[in-house]
């Protein structure tokens, strides 16, 4: 198989990539457990954050399989030793087997999984499945995002008052200061922070939040996917520069960025500044 995927290679992979997603749901679902403690056994990596045995369940089996359909592919997962082969491959795999790990083993609805694949540093194609929410989000680069089949875009609000805003509490504080600091109300519409990184991005693609906040130390495998979802709705994920994320990296960590419509960017880029 070539380096590179065409646009009829990569719709061809389609569908089984979507059943392989939602395949991988089915090895999440049974420790997961609505409102309560999940079933799965837990454990903590290196640094404390937590992790179960469906995190590593679903990794194996989408590195497995997602290695079948693009051989030539490198990886890059949460769970999985990073190999840096990766920094020398055009197409790469990236994936979070279970994105808001905490919400799972906590029973909360909103995690998610994760899979993007990159195509020179950027994404060709991005699914965010919330299986608990009963949402499939996904883009092919240059063909638009869909939740559920249907297509999705971002809101079209056209300034920052009274915008919807998730995300941690001192990012919104100096949003709210910033655009303060100009004489106008922000009024914002403060939304419950969503556990799942990917589905916070996910739900601004589909105009349901306007301004997604994500505090520093983002991973690759936590953005790569919505990020590819967000674009292709009408939107961005950028530094507080306004500059747009890039993926696979030498360390695919991030600082501070915004997911939010394109059209908002400049505002709230100034705001932050």
């Amino acid at each position: 198989m070539p380096d590179t995927l065409s646009p009829e290679a990569v719709q061809a992979l389609m569908p089984a990539l979507r059943e392989t997603i939602r395949e991988a749901a089915s090895l999440a679902l049974p420790y997961f457990r609505a409102g309560g403690q999940t079933k799965a056994r837990i454990w903590s990596k290196a640094g404390g954050s937590p992790v179960t045995e469906a995190d590593v369940t679903v990794d194996a089996f989408l590195k497995v399989r997602l290695s079948q359909f693009v051989p030539n592919a490198a990886w890059l997962s949460e769970e999985t030793r990073d190999d840096p082969v990766r920094l020398g491959h055009d197409l790469v795999w990236i994936v979070d087997p279970i994105d808001g790990t905490r919400a799972f083993l906590s029973g909360h609805p909103d995690w998610s999984i994760a899979v993007a694949l990159l195509s020179g540093g950027a994404p060709l194609v991005g699914f965010v499945h919330a299986p608990a929410g009963a949402r499939f989000y996904e883009a092919v680069a240059g063909f638009g995002a869909t939740c559920n089949g249907a297509p999705i875009a971002v809101s079209t609000r056209a300034g920052l008052s009274e915008a919807r805003v998730t995300g941690p509490k001192p990012m919104l504080d100096r949003l709210t200061r910033g655009v303060a600091r100009d004489g106008v109300d922000p009024a914002f519409v403060q939304i419950e922070r969503v556990p799942s990184l990917a589905l916070r991005v996910a739900r601004v693609a589909e105009g349901s939040i306007d301004i997604g906040l994500v505090s520093k130390d983002a991973r690759d495998w936590d953005l790569a996917a919505a990020d590819l979802i967000l674009r292709e709705a009408g939107g961005t994920v950028c530094d507080l520069a306004g500059h747009p994320t890039t993926y696979n990296r030498p360390e695919p960590v991030h600082g501070e960025l915004l997911a939010l419509p394109t059209a908002l960017r400049p505002a709230a880029v100034a705001a932050l500044a």
